[in-house]
């Protein structure tokens, strides 16, 4: 049987829901940071950190709500987008991706807590949220939205060279954080004693 959520999953979970927010919209602020009309975020690091955290089903639920009050209208996507429309954008499969990204994270974590499962876990998010998000843009840019000129599948991999140095040092930042987190905050806390209860 299932286990029920909490008050405190919920806290928790609102808060990195909020975090999401947050992170989708720094573009907001430095609008050069869109590249192929895929903003530079910090979405990745935030849906590899709820699953580091929060752990595997907690996580996977988060970006799942994240998901879906986005598809509500509520303007919580990249450059504050929102709404059923946000299915047929190109960037969506990014969205999509943080589900199984901070589903797999906090997957691998849970066999073992230490630094370099960490680490590892979180590149492996990284890579996960890339290749989901970066076929669903191909696909998107060749069966239904209007492609740049000269699209091609190479074309659509060489404007994610950009952002991935970016990523690959959240990623580790965030496997390093939320090890950090886990042996000083939470190894003790209620959330964690309320998770090995149940």
């Amino acid at each position: 049987m299932k286990k029920k959520l909490r008050t405190i999953d919920l806290t928790l979970a609102g808060m990195f829901v909020a975090l999401m927010c947050v992170g989708a919209n720094i573009t907001t602020f430095v609008p050069f940071m869109v590249i192929g009309g895929v903003p530079i975020t910090l979405q990745t690091f935030v849906a590899i950190l709820s699953g580091a955290i929060l752990g595997s089903r907690l996580g996977a639920i988060t970006m799942a709500v994240y998901m879906f009050v986005g598809l509500a209208g509520a303007p919580v996507f990249a450059k504050f987008g929102g709404g059923m429309s946000s299915l047929i954008s190109p960037t969506f499969g990014f969205i999509l991706s943080y589900i199984l990204t901070a589903y797999i994270t906090g997957k691998i974590i849970e066999a073992k807590k230490s630094l370099p499962i960490y680490i590892t876990a979180a590149l492996i998010g990284m890579v996960i949220n890339y290749v989901i998000g970066t076929n669903w843009m191909y696909f998107a840019y060749k069966l239904w939205a209007a492609a740049p000129d000269g699209f091609t599948y190479k074309m659509a991999w060489l404007w994610m060279v950009v952002p991935l140095p970016k990523d690959i040092v959240l990623a580790i930042c965030a496997g390093i954080m939320a090890n950090r987190l886990e042996h000083k905050v939470f190894a003790r806390s209620q959330f964690r004693k309320i998770q090995r209860a149940s």
